[in-house]
């Protein structure tokens, strides 16, 4: 989305979000896109995701893994039953997952271990960080049936096992930084227009950044697990999204607060923070390749029973999760780990992988 070009004639509706977010500009000059995204999303009563609008699915404005079926949550949940098994099978082994939306993940995750991997099931605990009190509401009804297997927090604690997001750092506010300019949000009258000042600084995404350093300072041993759409290094796109019921909107300043704001993924940049944390890259791969590498150790009987059920569902969940021109190729998944050492083999999910960097 070419944001300069598509600012100044989007038709504004003057809902609460909207005039508060004039009124700030009003009050104290242009703002960052950071500040702008961090209100239209994350608004502690009126934002996209804070307020319970987002809605994901074919109903919703996106399609995302959780919407394909509960093969994605199964998968995650060998892969996790993995990392379990190369921590020692420890009985206190947490999977916290960020992001959560209303548990979907959480209940095929758990509903697949308690069935197919009770011994791992019954070591682990699942911690869900979640700052909306609307959306824990949605959680704690989708999980209710597994008790005390989970628990909610709202921020880091320290933990022992693995650290888990889908579609979380593409949705992190973002400066609009390039070649020394920063572009800000201004107002032109009552619309929203983009104007640009010089900035010193490179650092765009600072909040995934942060993200990555709370993250390192909790995690005592163990895996972190991100699964996002982005680029590596040059080819990086620092483009805008927004989305509504499926829809590429023409600008970011259109259904404010009624539709998803996201940027691709800058993984070098996360890599490296992760790096000078401490933490590990121990695999980075595009989805479709995960997905193989899970399903393959599986059907060798290195995890026991195979992951998929015979049934035209579970074949058109996976289609999905693999075909390149669907969710195969957008995502990419990026693994680090602290305090483990190097292995033979690497993750079920990376054995496909290419080394980080590597194109194809």
């Amino acid at each position: 989305m070419d944001v300069d070009r598509c600012a100044f004639d989007v038709l504004q509706l003057n809902t609460p979000l909207v005039e508060s977010i004039r009124e700030t500009i009003r009050a104290q000059g242009p703002q960052s896109f950071a500040w702008f995204m961090q209100q239209a999303l994350y608004h502690p009563e009126r934002g996209y995701y804070s307020s319970g609008r987002c809605a994901i699915g074919r109903k919703g404005d996106y399609f995302t893994n959780v919407s394909v079926g509960p093969l994605f949550g199964q998968l995650l949940a060998a892969q996790f039953s993995e990392i379990w098994e190369r921590l020692g099978k420890i009985n206190d082994f947490v999977i916290v997952e960020q992001g959560a939306h209303d548990g979907q993940f959480a209940r095929d995750l758990l509903e697949f271990a308690q069935k197919r991997l009770p011994e791992f099931f019954d070591a682990l605990h699942y911690r869900i960080l979640e700052p909306f009190p609307i959306l824990e509401e949605q959680q704690r009804q989708m999980l209710g049936a597994f008790g005390d297997k989970v628990e909610w927090r709202e921020s880091l604690e320290p933990f022992t096992g693995v650290h888990f997001s889908n579609e979380l750092l593409d949705a992190m506010p973002v400066r609009l930084i390039l070649g020394g300019v920063e572009k800000l949000v201004a107002l032109d009258g009552d619309k929203f227009v983009i104007v640009e000042r010089p900035v010193d600084t490179t650092m765009f995404n600072q909040p995934a950044l942060e993200f990555i350093d709370q993250i390192a300072a909790n995690l005592q041993r163990g895996y972190v697990i991100a699964i996002d759409y982005g680029f590596l290094g040059e080819e990086f796109e620092s483009t805008v999204q927004a989305r509504a019921r499926h829809r590429n909107l023409d600008s970011p300043f259109e259904q404010i607060g009624d539709a998803d704001i996201t940027m691709s993924v800058h993984w070098r940049s996360i890599v490296e923070r992760a790096q000078a944390n401490g933490l590990r890259v121990a695999g980075f791969t595009d989805q479709h390749h995960f997905v193989t590498g899970i399903i393959s150790q599986s059907e060798s009987g290195e995890r026991g029973q195979s992951l998929l059920a015979d049934s035209r569902q579970a074949k058109r969940e996976l289609q999905t999760l693999l075909h390149p021109e669907m969710l195969g190729r957008a995502f990419q998944v990026l693994a680090l780990a602290k305090n483990v050492g190097p292995e033979a083999n690497p993750l079920a999910g990376f054995k496909f992988a290419r080394q980080l960097g590597q194109s194809g």
